[in-house]
């Protein structure tokens, strides 16, 4: 599989809705997890990031003009000891519910499905990161409606055992722009990952479509010592 540019992938992609990126850094030293959401309706840019506890949470920029809150605010990330786990929506709780009852990763999703919102029927794209005893392994999850059809859920899960230095596995919500909107195909795209934090957020951050790009979140976390720098981007800052 070819490695990926992630500028030109979402250069090339006015929507690819919400995207997660994972992987470890070129200098094997690194884990790398990144998050964004981007929006074409107002209740949907109306969003910033905000920190809580170890992780974050999606929060409206102005309260006044929010209208549905049922989709739009959640935890993006959440973390259980030595386990970071980043979805696309409220499934980070029912991930980390699981896992606390020492279920599998997909093992508690096995209850939830695509999200309610035809005709897009959004899948519901979630990741872990698990990091012990100097070694760091990762999964990938996307659950989504068969080709449109409500009625089946399809579930792909993809596991990453010690990945390698400088690469990382990227999925997003909708292959592009549409109506309805066309859900994510295929493997997560193996992409590169920088060794810098900034210059990964830099990167995310400034190739993502200006008129439709919201939040991102970006964590590097050290493997041997599990201490970690984050990285919060707003479009809208008060």
């Amino acid at each position: 599989m070819k490695v990926l540019s992630l500028e030109q992938e979402l250069k090339s992609n006015s929507y690819p809705g919400r995207g997660i990126v994972l992987g470890r850094t070129a200098d094997k030293t690194k884990a790398a997890a990144a998050y964004f959401i981007m929006g074409r309706s107002e209740n949907s840019r109306n969003r910033v990031f905000v920190n809580q506890g170890e992780g974050i949470r999606t929060q409206a920029f102005d309260p006044s003009k929010l209208t549905d809150p049922s989709l739009i605010i959640y935890a993006p990330v959440r973390v259980l000891g030595n386990k970071t786990i980043v979805t696309n929506g409220d499934q980070t709780d029912t991930i980390y519910q699981g896992m606390d009852k020492q279920m599998t990763f997909e093992q508690s999703l096995r209850n939830r499905e695509f999200e309610p919102d035809g005709p897009n029927y959004t899948p519901r794209i979630s990741g872990v990161m698990h990091i012990e005893n100097g070694k760091y392994n990762y999964a990938m999850s996307i659950l989504k409606s068969c080709n449109g059809n409500p009625e089946s859920c399809v579930r792909y899960t993809f596991a990453y055992e010690n990945p390698l230095g400088g690469e990382g596995r990227f999925i997003h919500t909708y292959m592009h722009d549409g109506d309805p909107l066309p859900s994510f195909e295929g493997e997560p795209k193996l992409v590169a990952i920088p060794d810098s934090i900034e210059e990964m957020t830099d990167l995310l951050w400034n190739s993502l479509n200006e008129e439709n790009k919201v939040s991102l979140f970006v964590r590097y976390i050290d493997i041997a010592t599990g201490k970690y720098e984050t990285k919060i981007v707003n479009k809208n800052v008060k």
